[in-house]
């Protein structure tokens, strides 16, 4: 099963490469990982994605609190969470196409960063079945150049569940 974790890290040299090498020393790939300041400038947000079971991420999870860089940690699979994904992608899009990804940009709630027919940029918001989705049509109106995705960020529905002690 795929899982969301959310983890509140210290900022410190080497913190982020314990918590991927705890996670990798267990045989287990990253799919995607997120790192970003929070309002605290001591601590930073990690948002990782992995594969495993349900009983081998809550493992890892117990073992990533023993680590003493980490402040938190919330497998936001078990909850109720937003998870969302950026993507920037560059095509070359032929001048009579240009009208139609303009439209399939619109539709899909994308912005046209640059609209240059050798260059045409598209940032989209989205799922990540929505993002796959966009650039399976968009690449229809042209040839992809680039695609540069943030990998998930995730957060709860409701009340915060990843915090520091007080």
């Amino acid at each position: 099963m795929r899982h969301v974790i959310a983890i509140l890290l210290q900022n410190e040299a080497g913190a982020l490469t314990r918590v991927t090498g705890l996670i990798s020393a267990r045989g287990y790939n990253i799919e995607s990982l997120s790192v970003a300041p929070t309002d605290d400038s001591t601590v930073s947000r990690v948002t990782l994605v992995t594969m495993g079971s349900d009983a081998v991420i809550s493992q890892i999870n117990a073992q990533l609190l023993k680590l003493v860089d980490v402040v938190a940690v919330d497998d936001m699979t078990s909850g109720d969470h937003f998870a969302r994904e950026l993507l920037l992608i560059k095509l070359q899009i032929d001048a009579q196409h240009l009208e139609s990804a303009g439209a399939s940009v619109a539709r899909a709630g994308g912005k046209v960063l640059s609209a240059n027919p050798s260059s045409y940029i598209v940032e989209l918001v989205g799922t990540e079945l929505e993002i796959g989705e966009f650039i399976a049509l968009i690449s229809e109106s042209g040839k992809i150049i680039e695609v540069v995705r943030s990998g998930v960020l995730g957060i709860a529905r409701s009340h915060p569940r990843l915090h520091m002690a007080k």
